[in-house]
Order: structure tokens, then C-alpha cells, then sequence
């Protein structure tokens, strides 16, 4: 978990670097609620990038969908399913790092008993486009 938060306070300081100062601690940030049941903290939304740290309840299955831009994902707590495109599933153990191409479908798990817990990062404005 350790490492996770390494990696998310590298990733974020090189991104913020040209803004001002911000520091988020999730037990302290205003999480928001969503009909899926997941929650987020919004740290970022611009036409350069949209970041969050999502939180999603275990058993999670998202639909299939793929994005216009490049996503990047850090695990901070759980375990994630990953199928990219036609590539073989993947798991993701907490403390690991995913880049999900843009434009390719993704088919996505939280297969962990506990929540998945992740900070995600978009290279541009955010859209979520369903698929099959």
C-alpha cells in the first residue's frame, strides 16, 4: 500500500507541477456518492487531464465500455480484473499500475472480497463510451 501512494504522490506532483500547490487525503476528502455504488474524489478536470480516486464495492463489474483518451490506473486497496481489447485478463494486485490504451474496450472487475480502491488518470476529458 505503501508503494501505491508513492507512485499516486509522484503522479500527481509531475502533473500539478504547473498548478498550484493541492494535497488530497482520501479519509478526510469529500466523497461522492454514485447510483453504482461506487464513490470519488474528484482531483482534477480539465481539457489536459481528469484525475480521481475512485472506490468501487467489492464484486464491482463494470460494463463494457472504452474511452477517447489513454487511462492510467494506480490500485491502492483490492484486486482488479482487467481485459484490454482482445489481450488475456489481467489481475491487478494493490500497489499496481495499469495503462489502458485509448479507444480499446475495457472488461473490468473488482474481484477482491474488500473494495477496490484506485487513483485513475485520463489524458484529456473524460467520456465513457459503451460497448459490447
Amino acid at each position: 500500500m505503501q508503494l501505491s501512494f508513492a507512485i499516486l504522490s509522484l503522479t500527481g506532483a509531475l502533473l500539478l507541477a504547473q498548478e498550484s500547490h493541492k494535497i488530497v487525503n482520501p479519509e478526510g476528502a469529500p466523497w461522492v456518492k454514485a447510483k453504482d455504488g461506487s464513490e470519488s474524489i474528484t482531483i482534477r478536470e480539465d481539457a489536459t487531464a481528469t484525475e480521481y480516486i475512485v472506490r468501487y464495492p467489492a464484486g464491482h463489474v463494470f460494463r463494457p465500455h472504452w474511452h477517447t483518451v489513454n487511462e492510467r490506473i494506480v490500485l491502492i486497496e483490492g484486486r482488479l480484473s482487467l481485459k484490454q481489447g482482445d489481450a488475456a485478463e489481467t489481475l491487478l494486485e494493490a500497489g499496481g499500475y495499469a495503462f489502458l490504451p485509448a479507444r480499446q474496450v475495457q472488461r473490468t472487475k473488482c474481484v477482491s472480497k474488500t473494495a477496490c480502491t484506485f487513483y485513475v488518470l485520463w489524458d484529456g476529458k473524460l467520456d465513457f463510451n459503451p460497448a459490447q
